[in-house]
């Protein structure tokens, strides 16, 4: 090899090496003011923080805060809910079952119990008027199995009418994910891994627990921020992840359909004070009765938006709990990033 090829080869290598080290670089710098504000803020944020945003199909600003890395698992908390209603809306493409189908179909329970009217959207919209956990949700009673304690929920007294007023909890969703258990005849963890986090390569997010207790579809998931970035991603393309349609356009499109009104909320949490409910997620902006912004937050820290409008993901993973300053602080961190992003739609 002559000495002219080899410092051809010698330059391309310094420049391959120069670009690798540029690229995480430029996603600090795409969002200055993201940027300064997240360090101007960090100690009400805290240590162990990790910030991202997905636009324009591509990872455009991560930033690592304290120990806490984007490949570090965590709980997901309520943000569990939002994989768990999109699992369900896999099988109703498949035509499986349908979001007005009743859950005594295949609980029967609920028909012994006289809740026969109750259906899969009352369960996805916490609708099904069955008393909840309500303010003691992370008080969860163990129990052996999904099964066990769908059975349990089904013996529950009636709060009021299905469809007739929202509270936040988990008996809907679990619900709904026990149905799926009976229609597949597989366990839900399972489910979960073949047909979504498979697919979207969230090879560090799982259901599973390690302690025999039952598996939790409402808060139960383990995951990563680079994990939970691709289902946001797959969310904002329309159902589509690299080369895979994981979800139909259809899907992605009734996840974002308001189901509530502010007449009908009888129990949210302070952050999500004043938002309606779509199908596992809160519609943070809505019009003509669908999400324009909607996120699914856990309430103990985490916090994840896919914006329509402005066609971005912003993901705020935490391990620490979201108070009401946090809560304020990351609404004005989305205010500052859409300064930045300007939108499409009205």
């Amino acid at each position: 090899m002559s000495a002219k090829v080899i410092t051809t080869c010698l330059k391309c290598s310094l420049l391959g090496v120069f670009l690798l080290f540029l690229q995480p670089l430029r996603a600090q710098t795409a969002y200055p003011e993201l940027e300064q504000q997240l360090q101007a803020e960090q100690k009400t944020l805290g240590t162990d923080v990790v910030v991202m945003v997905w636009k324009d199909d591509t990872l455009a600003y991560k930033k690592e805060m304290g120990n806490f890395l984007s490949k570090t698992q965590a709980s997901l908390g309520g943000c569990s809910k939002w994989l768990t209603a999109a699992l369900l809306m896999s099988f109703v493409e498949e035509g499986k079952l349908s979001l007005d189908d009743k859950v005594a179909k295949w609980l029967p329970e609920f028909e012994r119990y006289n809740k026969n009217y109750i259906t899969i959207r009352h369960c996805l919209a916490h609708l099904t008027g069955i008393e909840d956990e309500g303010k003691k949700i992370f008080q969860r009673k163990k129990f052996a199995s999904l099964e066990e304690e769908v059975n349990a929920v089904a013996a529950r007294p009636i709060r009021t009418n299905a469809g007739q007023d929202f509270w936040y909890g988990n008996a809907g969703l679990n619900i709904a994910a026990r149905v799926l258990e009976v229609i597949s005849r597989k366990k839900f963890d399972l489910l979960m891994k073949q047909r979504l986090l498979n697919p979207l390569e969230m090879r560090r997010t799982t259901f599973t627990t390690t302690d025999g207790s039952a598996i939790n579809p409402s808060t139960g998931a383990l995951s990563t921020p680079d994990d939970f970035m691709h289902f946001l991603a797959m969310l904002l393309n329309k159902g589509k992840y690299k080369d895979k349609q994981v979800l139909s356009a259809e899907s992605i499109d009734r996840l974002l359909q308001v189901q509530t009104t502010p007449a009908l909320i009888s129990y949210s949490p302070a952050a999500a004070a004043g938002l309606n409910y779509a199908l596992g997620g809160w519609a943070v902006k809505e019009k003509d009765g669908k999400a324009m912004v909607l996120a699914s937050p856990d309430f103990a820290g985490t916090w994840p938006w896919v914006d329509f409008c402005r066609g971005y993901a912003l993901l705020i993973f935490t391990k620490q709990p979201l108070d009401h300053e946090k809560a304020g602080l990351y609404q004005d961190l989305k205010r500052t990033l859409d300064q930045q992003v300007p939108a499409s739609c009205p």
